[in-house]
C-alpha cells in the first residue's frame, strides 16, 4: 500500500509594533515659552475682567435681585399734586319743605312720586293764622275810614281858615279906607284929633289880625298835613301787616321748590305740626355732585373752584370744587365737586365714585416716581444705581409730592436711575449689589 502524501503547513508570521511607531522631531524649546506666555496673559485678561465683580462684591455687603426693585430715571418737567379720593354721588339740589305756621297737615303726595316745580305738595290748616288776617283786614278798613275822614275834616278846617283871613282882609281894607277918609278930613279940619288917631288905631288893629289870621291858617295847615300823613302811615303799615298775613295763609299750601321726585315724608297724614318742622324732602335729580372725604393732611390746600376730575368708567369727565367742610370728622375734610359742563349720563345717585382733585401745578421742576421708598427713607435717602450695577445710597431733600410724582430740591441730577421701591431690604448699606 502506498504511503499518502503529507501536504506542508502553512508559514506562520507574528505582526511587531513597526506600524505603530511614528517618528517624532526633535522638540522646539521656544514653544514651550510661548504656550506659557499665552497662559499668563489669559490669566491676566481673566483676572482683568473679573476685578470689578471682585471689588463690587468686596464694597457691597448686602446683594439684592433686580427683579426685586423698581427703578425710575430722575427728569425734569411740569409737576400736578393732586390727591384722588372715593365719592359719592348725591343730588346738588334737595330742599326739604318746612311747616310755615302751627295746624293740622293734608299730604297730597307720596314718596317717590314724581313733581313738577310749584306743584301743591300739602296744605296746613291753621285758623289761628285765618282768623287773625281777617282782624287785621277789618282794621284796615277801619283805618281806611279814618283816613278819609280826615281827609274831609282837613279840607273843612282849610275853608275856615280861609274864611278867618278873608275876613281879616276885607277888615283891613275898610280900615285903611277909613284912615284914607280921616287923613283927608284931617287936613281940611272937619274931623277931630281923635277921630284921626282912632282910625290910625283901626288900620294898625286890622293890620295885625290879618298878619295873625294868614300865620294861623298856615300854621293850621301844617298840623293837618301832618295829622293826614299820620294817618296814611298808618293805614301803609296796616296794608303791609295784611299782605305778611296773607302770604302766610297762602304758603300754607306747601309748592314744590323744584322738578324731582318727593323724597321722604316727615310727617303722618292729618298730624299735627308746629311752625319750621320738616314736612318732606324733594330730590332734583337733573344736577347731580360728588361728596368725597379728603384726608386732613390736604385741608389747608383745599378751596373752593379748584379743578377737578371725576372718574366715570373709563373716561375722565371735568369737575370743580364747589364746597369745602370748615370742619374736620375724623381726620377728614367733607368736599362737594360739581360736574363742569357736560355729565356722564351713567351717573345715578349713591354711586362710588373715584374723585380727583388738581391741588397745584409746578412748572419744569426736577422730579420722580412716586414709590414706598419716600416712607421708608422718610424722603430724605435714595440709592442711585450705577453702571456697575451698584445702587450707591445718598442724601436728598424732596418737596412738593402728587399722587405719581414727587419734586426732587437736591441730591439728584437728571437721567440718573434711582430705586423708587422700599428700601427696608437694604438695610441702611452705603452701597448695595444689584444682581441680574
Amino acid at each position: 500500500m502506498q504511503a499518502a502524501k503529507s501536504n506542508p503547513l502553512p508559514e506562520l508570521k507574528i505582526a511587531d509594533t513597526s506600524a505603530q511607531d511614528v517618528q517624532v522631531a526633535p522638540k522646539k524649546p521656544w514653544l514651550r515659552w510661548v504656550l506659557l506666555g499665552g497662559g499668563v496673559i489669559a490669566l491676566v485678561l481673566l483676572v482683568w475682567l473679573a476685578l470689578p465683580a471682585v471689588q463690587r462684591w468686596a464694597g457691597s455687603s448686602v446683594s439684592v435681585p433686580l427683579d426685586r426693585l423698581r427703578i425710575a430715571t430722575v427728569g425734569r418737567g411740569n409737576l400736578v399734586r393732586d390727591v384722588s379720593v372715593q365719592g359719592q354721588v348725591v343730588a346738588a339740589v334737595s330742599p326739604t319743605v318746612f311747616a310755615p305756621a302751627d295746624g293740622t297737615i293734608t299730604l297730597l303726595t307720596e314718596a317717590g312720586a314724581s313733581v313738577e316745580k310749584g306743584q301743591e305738595l300739602a296744605r296746613i290748616d291753621s285758623p289761628e293764622l285765618t282768623n287773625r288776617l281777617q282782624q287785621e283786614q277789618a282794621n284796615l278798613q277801619r283805618l281806611d275810614v279814618a283816613l278819609r275822614r280826615q281827609r274831609i275834616e282837613s279840607r273843612q278846617k282849610s275853608l275856615d281858615n280861609q274864611r278867618v283871613v278873608d275876613l281879616a282882609a276885607v277888615t283891613l281894607e275898610a280900615a285903611d279906607r277909613e284912615k284914607r277918609r280921616a287923613d283927608e278930613g284931617y287936613k281940611i279940619n272937619s274931623i277931630s284929633a281923635i277921630d284921626f288917631e282912632k282910625a290910625q288905631d283901626d288900620l294898625r288893629n286890622a293890620e295885625l289880625s290879618h298878619t295873625h289870621a294868614v300865620a294861623n291858617a298856615e300854621l293850621d295847615e301844617e298840623r293837618l298835613a301832618f295829622e293826614l300823613q299820620t294817618r296814611e302811615l298808618e293805614l301803609e303799615g296796616q296794608k303791609l301787616l295784611v299782605e305778611d298775613l296773607a302770604r302766610q295763609v297762602d304758603e300754607l299750601s306747601l309748592l314744590s321748590p323744584v322738578t324731582g321726585v318727593v323724597g321722604n315724608l316727615l310727617v303722618e297724614q292729618k298730624a299735627a305740626v308746629t311752625r319750621n318742622v320738616g314736612v318732606l324732602t324733594v330730590v332734583d335729580l337733573t344736577v347731580f355732585e360728588v361728596e368725597a372725604q379728603v384726608p386732613e393732611s390736604y385741608a389747608d390746600d383745599l378751596g373752593i373752584g379748584m379743578a377737578a376730575e371725576i372718574l366715570v368708567g373709563n373716561q375722565s369727565w371735568p369737575a370743580t370744587v364747589v364746597a369745602v367742610s370748615p370742619e374736620i370728622v375724623q381726620n377728614q375734610v367733607t368736599t362737594r365737586l360739581r360736574f363742569a359742563g357736560e355729565r356722564s349720563p351713567s351717573v345715578r345717585q349713591n354711586q362710588r365714585l373715584t374723585t380727583r382733585i388738581l391741588l397745584e401745578e409746578r412748572p419744569d421742576v426736577l422730579k420722580l416716581s412716586r414709590g414706598q421708598f419716600l416712607d421708608s427713607g422718610g424722603g430724605r435717602v435714595a440709592y442711585v444705581l450705577g453702571d456697575d450695577y451698584v445702587a450707591r445710597r445718598r442724601s436728598i431733600e424732596v418737596g412738593a409730592r402728587s399722587l405719581s410724582e414727587v419734586e426732587v430740591l437736591a441730591g439728584l441730577k437728571p437721567g440718573e436711575r434711582v430705586v423708587v421701591s422700599s428700601i427696608d431690604q437694604f438695610r441702611g448699606a452705603e452701597s448695595v449689589l444689584v444682581t441680574q
